[in-house]
């Protein structure tokens, strides 16, 4: 009681300040002193729930479209099957699987393959081809540049593109970046002299090409000229060539001819189908010049056979072509409207596939002119019958070489360093 009169005293006295509620712990019950009342009550305090933020405040879960696309392909991390029962079952792909769909898809912002294993990058090429990432217009190139520069020929090694001018005319940047090709098929392309890629055989990156078919690409002298004058002055290019078909090419006259003697390893060539004038002079030249003798039956070398898409870029090659097609297919409300086709050249395809083949059946009309390299026979005839012929034979070619010296020192100084060829040579 006198602790309670000497706190009331206390609240009533004048000089106290207004401190608002105090409050008293006894005997284990805590009290709040009323100082309206002058007395002490009991006060069970009620203890309020913490509130991080205000009752208007509200949090929404936001994912953009790319966040979510992000969250569905989620499921390509595990592979799917049924069991004999028909239940679901999945199983998590390996780590390799994983990091190599992800390099396939980002596989243009690669700096270097170089010195990178050929088996994991054959693999890595397979994974971005299934996801078509060389058909891209801009980082299709890109990629596959990549991989051009490292492993070249395991790229490609040989290119066929017979009939195919579209997918030239569409992916000539890609068609470049091709290297090390030992066959090369552009047959009934319609190039002409000026077109770029032709230009482009002459580079040393298609220095490896063995066999070349340019059949009905509507070439002539001058651009025979083209092509061969590094051949002929620098001694690059086209040096390697084995196999060279030139046939349905009706303005390659006997001025044309005489520039595919640089050729010196020719194993074959064609030139059916050309505007030769004196066809026994030129068949005598290549005879004595080159050493190709002429065929009396078609040679197989020429049967566009041998020549087929081959290696990594195999399946790309026919995603350009289906990718062509498909933009170039005419559509069908169209079909009787031939003129508005023809103008749009949507029937320009069939007509050359037809003009080709009629080309074929002339040439077949008109003769072959197939050369190739004789090989030495072993002969059913006396051993002095042979040496007798093996001297003939050696007699026969120092002759010929000893002719070639003589029309070099003459005319053909003349011929290979003219002012034309100086100007073709500056643009290399």
């Amino acid at each position: 009681q006198s602790s309670s009169r000497g706190m009331s005293y206390f609240l009533h006295s004048e000089s106290c300040l207004d401190t608002g509620p105090i409050y008293v712990r006894e005997n284990g019950k805590l009290h709040v002193v009323n100082q309206g009342a002058g007395g002490i009550q009991d006060v069970t305090p009620k203890t309020r729930p913490f509130r991080l933020f205000s009752k208007s405040f509200s949090v929404e879960l936001c994912m953009n479209r790319e966040d979510d696309r992000a969250r569905r392909q989620r499921t390509d991390h595990f592979i799917f099957t049924y069991t004999k029962e028909g239940n679901l079952r999945y199983s998590a792909k390996s780590l390799f699987s994983l990091v190599l769909g992800y390099i396939s898809d980002n596989v243009d912002h690669i700096d270097s393959l170089i010195g990178f294993p050929e088996q994991i990058a054959e693999k890595l090429f397979s994974a971005a081809e299934a996801r078509q990432k060389f058909t891209e217009p801009v980082t299709g190139l890109r990629a596959l540049q990549k991989f051009t520069e490292a492993y070249g020929s395991l790229v490609l090694c040989s290119l066929c593109l017979r009939n195919r001018y579209l997918v030239i005319s569409e992916k000539l940047e890609e068609i470049k970046s091709f290297r090390e090709l030992t066959c090369l098929d552009l047959s009934c392309c319609k190039l002409g002299d000026e077109h770029e890629l032709l230009e482009h055989l002459t580079k040393e990156g298609l220095s490896s090409v063995k066999q070349l078919l340019l059949k009905d690409n509507s070439l002539s002298d001058a651009g025979l000229r083209r092509m061969t004058a590094p051949v002929r002055v620098l001694k690059k290019g086209l040096e390697n060539l084995l196999v060279l078909d030139l046939s349905c090419n009706p303005k390659i006259t006997d001025v044309g001819i005489g520039y595919l003697l640089s050729f010196k390893k020719l194993n074959c060539l064609d030139i059916s189908g050309t505007g030769l004038k004196d066809v026994d002079a030129v068949i005598k030249r290549i005879q004595m010049q080159i050493g190709l003798v002429h065929s009396k039956v078609p040679l197989k070398e020429f049967d566009h056979s041998n020549c087929k898409t081959e290696g990594w870029a195999e399946q790309t090659v026919l995603q350009w072509e289906q990718a062509v097609m498909e933009a170039n297919k005419p559509q069908d409300n169209l079909g009787s409207r031939s003129a508005t086709l023809r103008f749009y050249g949507k029937t320009r395809r069939m007509e050359e596939v037809v003009k080709c083949t009629l080309v074929e059946a002339e040439t077949k009309a008109s003769g072959n002119l197939q050369f190739y390299k004789e090989k030495v026979q072993n002969c059913h005839l006396p051993l002095k019958k042979e040496v007798a012929g093996s001297h003939e034979l050696k007699n026969n070619r120092k002759r010929a070489l000893a002719e070639q010296e003589r029309e070099r020192t003459s005319k053909q100084k003349h011929l290979c360093l003219t002012v034309e060829d100086w100007d073709l040579l500056n643009t290399y």
